[in-house]
């Protein structure tokens, strides 16, 4: 029987996002690639007959330090920034595919991906502010704040193999050093820990998706695609109907707002799962995680519908709905929320993974607080 060729779009290595098709640059030059940004950072070129990788890999290296040869020069993989690639790219159709050929005719595209850790970053954003380059840059706006990259392993050290009963005891005992160190060594922990979220008891749930967006927040400094498959497999296992949902929702939000340079253009699917009532209070959550740290990736959706929320019978999704309006700045219902600043309700929110018991009325004013300020904080890093 004939081969059926596999066709799908070409993603991001490092958030696992579908990228744009490459373009040519704004300032042409003679052998210049098409190049491309994505959401989280990273810079790519495209190499269509596979034959100049080497040209492609500097030409993406450059593109990222906004065109500054010799800063360029000066960096070293690994130590300065990350690289990906993605082979049997067809330029014509954008298209990745499982074979070498389609309709008739060969397919040796290469895209080839580099992202700059952040002092890297910083120190070209810096040069370009004092030398604009010709073109446009395309290193990301948050660079300075993009958390520092972990340290490297060594590599004659002895691996450990995860398990489940060494990843529940790290867990239980809150040590994030022991786990990010075990996902280092081996990447099934990840898995290991995800299985912790099917807890009965709620207050574990929380702890794992806490603990779960610390260690995706250091592992991803280095290795951000598996963290990108975590998320989409947390994503199709929320969208299983038939499946539990306990922790999933949470996690994703914790992930997300851990690293939301690199995995903020996956906070819009969150969306889709506000209306079922088992996540919506978790989507809430989530939402507001994110916001605490890039409260425009909220806001650069349809965050309208969240305003209803103010008004439903669920004391918690109401609290969790203030929270989150407050910390986007929503002050299109900053009377709103002042007419529930009365309402001594208590709940309770987790926060780091911990219960905290608050007010409706507590949080509120906290809310007004900060749509009055009317300026977003800078982003933190954890």
């Amino acid at each position: 029987m004939k081969k059926t060729a596999f066709k799908m779009p070409p993603w991001c290595p490092f958030c696992g996002q579908n990228i744009d098709k490459p373009q040519p640059p704004v300032q042409r030059k003679l052998g210049e690639f098409n190049v491309g940004s994505c959401q989280c950072g990273a810079v790519y070129t495209c190499d269509p007959t596979g034959h100049n990788v080497g040209a492609a890999m500097v030409e993406a290296l450059v593109r990222a330090c906004n065109d500054d040869w010799d800063l360029a020069w000066e960096l070293g993989p690994e130590q300065d920034y990350l690289t990906g690639r993605i082979e049997n790219y067809d330029e014509i159709t954008h298209q990745v595919l499982d074979q070498k050929h389609i309709d008739g005719r060969y397919v040796r595209g290469v895209i080839y991906f580099v992202r700059l850790h952040k002092e890297i970053a910083e120190i070209a954003q810096r040069v370009a502010k004092k030398q604009p380059s010709k073109s446009a840059p395309l290193a990301p706006a948050t660079a300075s704040n993009l958390p520092a990259i972990e340290a490297d392993r060594d590599p004659k050290r002895v691996r450990q193999k995860a398990n489940k009963t060494m990843v529940r005891q790290l867990v239980e005992a809150n040590n994030i050093d022991g786990l990010v160190d075990l996902v280092f060594d081996d990447v099934k922990a990840l898995w290991f820990m995800q299985r912790l979220l099917y807890d009965p008891v709620e207050a574990k749930r929380w702890q794992a998706a806490h603990l779960i967006g610390q260690v995706c927040a250091r592992f991803s400094t280095r290795q951000p695609g598996p963290v990108s498959d975590l998320l989409h497999r947390l994503f199709e296992a929320s969208s299983d109907s038939a499946a539990t949902h306990w922790g999933l929702v949470e996690t994703i939000g914790a992930i997300i707002a851990s690293r939301p340079d690199i995995f903020g253009a996956f906070t819009r699917h969150l969306l889709r799962y506000l209306g079922h009532p088992t996540t919506r209070n978790q989507v809430l959550w989530a939402l507001g995680a994110i916001a605490e740290k890039r409260p425009d990736l909220v806001r650069s959706n349809s965050f309208y519908q969240l305003f209803p929320f103010l008004d439903s019978p669920d004391p918690v999704a109401k609290a969790l709905t203030v929270i989150l309006l407050g910390r986007i700045r929503a002050t299109e219902v900053e009377q709103k929320i002042e007419a529930l600043a009365d309402i001594e309700t208590s709940v309770t929110i987790y926060q780091n993974g911990q219960p905290q018991a608050t007010t409706i009325a507590t949080l509120c004013r906290q809310a007004l607080d900060l749509i009055r300020t009317k300026e977003y904080p800078r982003e933190r890093t954890q």
